[in-house]
């Protein structure tokens, strides 16, 4: 297990806060944080271009469509 010392605290906007709350109620996450870092992990790594062989067109939609909802 990691201590407090190894993180942070990020703020957002809680109207954001609580759509997340949403997504995550019966999605298997355990909380906000675990969906947000798992999202985070998941964008900063790349996976997401090298698992599904996107085109960048298809990667430039997604970003698109996640930061219209928000997520960047």
């Amino acid at each position: 297990m990691e201590s407090n010392e190894s993180k942070v605290t990020i703020k957002i906007p809680r109207p954001l806060y609580n759509r997340i709350k949403a997504i995550v109620e019966g999605s298997g996450f355990n909380s906000v944080t675990d969906f947000v870092v798992y999202v985070l992990r998941d964008i900063v790594s790349g996976k997401m271009e090298e698992e599904h062989d996107l085109s960048a067109e298809e990667l430039a939609a997604i970003r698109k469509r996640l930061k219209s909802l928000g997520y960047l």
